[in-house]
């Protein structure tokens, strides 16, 4: 057996030490209570331990600090104002008004910069106090609202896409989506012993699906229903791509090993668009996340924390053989794909009307960010208002079953608090996304979403010189080349190297089914500028009619040298 396959009908203590220490952490956590506990009651200290930071990824939670002042506090000899970030486990993103109104007096109460929407279609809360974090954790709860495996070495908070043209597909879809994620949470009862300090007698079996060492890295999956890959289907590490046949959802396209991190000092480490290997029938969703995520469980590198998200694994074993122990395991063999379209990756904007005699319409909200003047007209705003809420994944919220006889007083009401431009952002707006970046994020290497704005503004008065201003663009920008805004399929993408520094993606397609390829490293802003404005100069008069930016230059083969790896190619060949 190689000593990357895990073998758990074996007592793991005679290899554990050979692993990586997380790995050994994990093991040896109790099932993630470790000293959890122990260090919210320290009152010296407002941080916790190296080891339970590492731990209290997995319920959600991570520790950080302003990192715009931490030199200021080392030389006044002062810890570093450590705060936590909490993340919350919303799949599918889908909240009631009730919930949303608690979360926004959660995030007054608790929080320090308001609500942030995220790129995996949740909210994160910025700057929470260590004392603070149980009582926050405890309201919650009255909500129905957790935080756990939002972060950690588990499944991610399972994303959903939408069709507000066939409803009915949409519910059903998200019911697989949130079946999903209750199938693959852990079971310890850690979560509950430490946040809401309840000691009631547990379970034995702690973990029966993951184990003592849990997954290798984290997991991503996601449900989309075409035409619009409003999720980024293909950064998944397991995608389930929705099939209807006459108004039917009969079942899902499976695409596994998508993947947007990468380490830019490593020759070994790049981005991965997900493969697409066969169609399933609806019902055996869930059940097929599982498996898959036990195979990653098995054959996850374990002493190279870097080479153990999926998709190394998927390629270190390869594809034919990771198909054979998948049906080995699941009990039966993959149908082939089934025909779709995606037509876009961004969010459909303004009012929408959906069979039922119903309404939804989308607020743009610039890099996710509530707070201030926009926290408080929400406020006001979601006081009034009983339909459902819907979180994107491109940071936006979308308002959900609003009846025809309601559309033209939320309409009014939108109007006088002064939150109707948010239903008509132009086209680059809505076709940007950015990560949270500094001052909080411990990897950010450059600015991402304070500097996103500032940057759109030029980006904006380039494309007029060019008389492309009406085209959208797909622009992301990232502090750091993890992908976290998912920029490797974008049409144009920043990734931070260093301050004011980045690297330039380009290629990738409107419809986020190819990989973008490394265009230059290390530029400052104008030397960014400098190098788009003659491929925009080329666009603006030799595009054919109707073809966006990212598939012009594959096509004219502007794009020189490629990608570093194979699978950086398109899903769909066809322009």
């Amino acid at each position: 057996m190689k000593h990357h396959e895990i073998d758990r009908s074996h007592d793991i203590s005679q290899s554990i030490d050979l692993l990586h220490e997380n790995e050994q952490l994990k093991h040896q956590s109790q099932y993630l209570r470790g000293t959890i506990s122990v260090g919210l009651a320290d009152l010296i200290t407002d941080g916790l331990s190296h080891n339970d930071t590492l731990l209290t990824k997995f319920h959600g939670i991570y520790q950080q600090d302003d990192r715009d002042i931490r030199q200021s506090r080392v030389a006044r000899k002062l810890e570093p104002d450590y705060r936590f970030m909490v993340r919350l486990r919303i799949p599918g993103g889908i909240l009631s008004s009730a919930q949303w109104q608690e979360i926004d007096k959660l995030s007054r109460a608790y929080a320090s910069s308001g609500i942030r929407v995220t790129t995996r279609q949740t909210i994160q809360l910025h700057g929470v106090r260590k004392k603070y974090l149980r009582p926050l954790l405890k309201r919650l709860k009255q909500v129905n609202i957790d935080t756990i495996a939002a972060c950690g070495d588990d499944s991610r908070g399972v994303v959903c896409g939408a069709d507000p043209s066939s409803p009915g597909i949409q519910k059903q879809v998200y019911e697989k989506a949130k079946a999903t994620s209750e199938r693959l949470i852990p079971k310890t009862t850690a979560y509950k012993e430490v946040w809401y300090e309840d000691q009631a007698k547990q379970s034995d079996t702690q973990e029966p699906v993951y184990g003592s060492l849990y997954l290798p890295r984290k997991f991503k999956v996601g449900y989309v229903i075409p035409p619009i890959n409003d999720i980024d289907i293909f950064a998944q590490d397991v995608g389930f791509i929705a099939i209807e046949e006459n108004n039917c959802l009969v079942g899902f396209n499976l695409c596994v090993g998508g993947g947007m991190g990468q380490l830019d000092s490593r020759e070994d480490s790049y981005p991965r668009a997900a493969t697409e290997i066969g169609f399933l029938d609806h019902k055996d969703a869930p059940f097929m996340a599982e498996t898959i995520m036990g195979i990653q469980r098995d054959y996850g590198d374990r002493r190279d924390r870097h080479q153990a998200r999926f998709k190394y694994t998927i390629d270190r074993i390869g594809i034919d053989r990771f198909k054979e122990v998948l049906v080995q395991r699941f009990g039966k063999e993959l149908e082939p794909s089934r025909p779709y379209t995606f037509k876009q990756n961004n969010d459909l904007l303004g009012w929408i009307e959906t069979p039922g005699n119903e309404w939804q319409v989308t607020l743009y909200v610039e890099s996710g960010r509530i707070n201030e003047s926009l926290q408080d007209k929400l406020h006001a705003f979601f006081q009034l208002f009983s339909g459902t809420v819907r979180l994107t994944t491109n940071q936006n919220i979308q308002l959900l079953r609003i009846q025809d006889f309601e559309r033209l007083d939320v309409e009014r009401r939108l109007t006088d608090l002064g939150l109707d431009h948010l239903i008509r952002p132009n086209a680059q707006q809505n076709h940007t996304l950015s990560c949270v970046a500094l001052p909080t994020c411990g990897l950010a290497m450059a600015e991402a979403e304070r500097y996103t704005p500032e940057f759109i503004k030029k980006f904006e008065a380039i494309k007029l010189k060019f008389g492309i201003s009406d085209i959208p663009i797909n622009l992301r920008i990232t502090g750091c080349p993890n992908g976290c805004a998912r920029p490797y399929l974008a049409e144009i993408a920043l990734t931070g190297r260093a301050s004011g520094i980045y690297n330039l993606y380009l290629g990738g397609s409107h419809r986020g089914d190819r990989l973008a390829v490394l265009y230059e490293s290390n530029l400052n802003e104008s030397q960014i500028f400098e190098k788009l404005s003659p491929l925009f100069e080329i666009y603006a008069s030799e595009r054919i009619d109707g073809e966006f930016f990212g598939d012009f230059i594959f096509r004219k083969q502007l794009i020189g040298g490629g990608s570093k790896h194979k699978y950086s190619g398109y899903i769909h060949q066809e322009l």
